[in-house]
């Protein structure tokens, strides 16, 4: 296992059920995914997008196949290797489509709590918390609520949430549904930078294709099969794009 990979899926299958009622909800999906990269996992609803994400995010491991992340093996199949919930908090980040920050904490405060629920010591946590926001642009709302936020500032908190721990992987599931065009490319565009600059590798689900030129790599599924995707132009490529 590489330790320059962020994810690395093998031969996943998901199947729910036996006999009659048996359906493969995902069939010998394999994905490699560089630190540093962001990828688009694209394809139309029920077609699989959802399970890979639960498999590799260690929600829902598979049937069968392997998941290594930051180069850690840490699923065989259904049988886990790692403390999975240990191992998710801290190197799993996920975005969803609705922010789900805690009402009663501002900003900073849901930031942070990521910090402290893996033990480190509040100073800390707080400190890490302020230096994403203030990267992420929204270091001045630090103190503000989350009804206090736009819908594009919940975001980027979530994104500062989801990077607390240094994760080597993000799994983000359609973070842009409830935001407009130009909101939406921005988070967008945000996953890119994060991905670059702080050498995670996301992977974002969308149905959105406007915003593809943003990624590195492109990947689309279709009834439970994963395969690299071409669409408006764009190829998907074997590794992260240059920054420079």
């Amino acid at each position: 296992m590489s330790e320059a990979l962020a994810l690395e899926a093998n031969g996943l299958t998901k199947v729910y059920g036996t006999g009659h009622t048996q359906v493969v909800a995902m069939r010998d999906a394999s994905l490699r995914l560089h630190r540093g990269e962001v990828a688009a996992l694209l394809g139309p609803s029920g077609a699989g997008k959802s399970t890979f994400l639960l498999c590799v995010g260690l929600i829902n491991p598979p049937t069968r196949g392997r998941v290594a992340i930051g180069g850690r093996p840490v699923l065989d199949g259904p049988r886990a290797l790692v403390d999975l919930r240990r191992f998710r908090r801290e190197s799993v980040g996920f975005v969803f489509q609705k922010s789900n920050l805690i009402p009663f904490l501002n900003a900073a405060d849901n930031v942070q709590i990521v910090g402290e629920l893996v033990g480190r010591p509040a100073s800390q946590a707080r400190a890490r918390a302020m230096e994403l926001l203030e990267a992420l642009g929204v270091g001045a709302r630090a103190r503000n609520m989350p009804t206090q936020l736009s819908g594009g500032e919940q975001q980027r908190v979530t994104v500062a949430r989801a990077l607390a721990n240094q994760p080597s992987l993000i799994l983000a599931d359609e973070p842009t549904a409830a935001l407009d065009s130009k909101r939406g490319r921005q988070v967008m565009e945000l996953f890119r930078d994060v991905a670059h600059k702080h050498g995670t590798g996301i992977i974002v689900v969308t149905h959105d294709h406007r915003a593809l030129d943003v990624f590195d790599t492109v990947y689309q599924m279709e009834d439970g099969s994963l395969r690299p995707a071409t669409h408006a132009g764009i190829e998907a490529s074997s590794g992260p794009a240059s920054t420079s």
